[in-house]
């Protein structure tokens, strides 16, 4: 299915990729001018990514789920992170624009790859 291809890639090319790179060259504290907790978020987001990608190349809901909760967290993570720590808006910030959309884009079609997966079963 050609959105769960989507969704992979940019969970762990776009996702993945950049928080895995952001730990290698600055650690568990990758960027200096948020608070901890941020950072530590986004470095979790180095596991989280990849572990959605995963469970949705098995074909499992659950994948979506995840996805959901990272896109949901993570954009509230960027946005608190523009407009309350660096007070700087949407015009100035493309990647926060290009996160919108994608959160977007799972948010309304993650019920119709929902249902159409497998639950996970033990």
């Amino acid at each position: 299915m050609a959105l769960i291809v989507l969704y992979v890639i940019v969970l762990v090319v776009v996702g993945a990729a950049s928080h895995v790179a952001a730990l290698f060259r600055r650690g568990l504290h990758p960027y200096p001018w948020a608070p901890q907790w941020l950072n530590l978020f986004w470095s979790s987001l180095a596991i989280f990514d990849p572990l959605a990608a995963a469970l949705l190349v098995c074909g499992k809901r659950v994948g979506v789920d995840l996805s959901c909760g990272i896109m949901a967290t993570d954009l509230a993570a960027n946005w608190y992170a523009a407009y309350g720590v660096q007070n700087t808006t949407l015009a100035t910030q493309p990647g926060l624009r290009k996160l919108t959309a994608f959160t977007l884009l799972v948010f309304l079609t993650g019920p119709f790859i929902r249902s159409r997966l497998r639950f996970i079963t033990i």
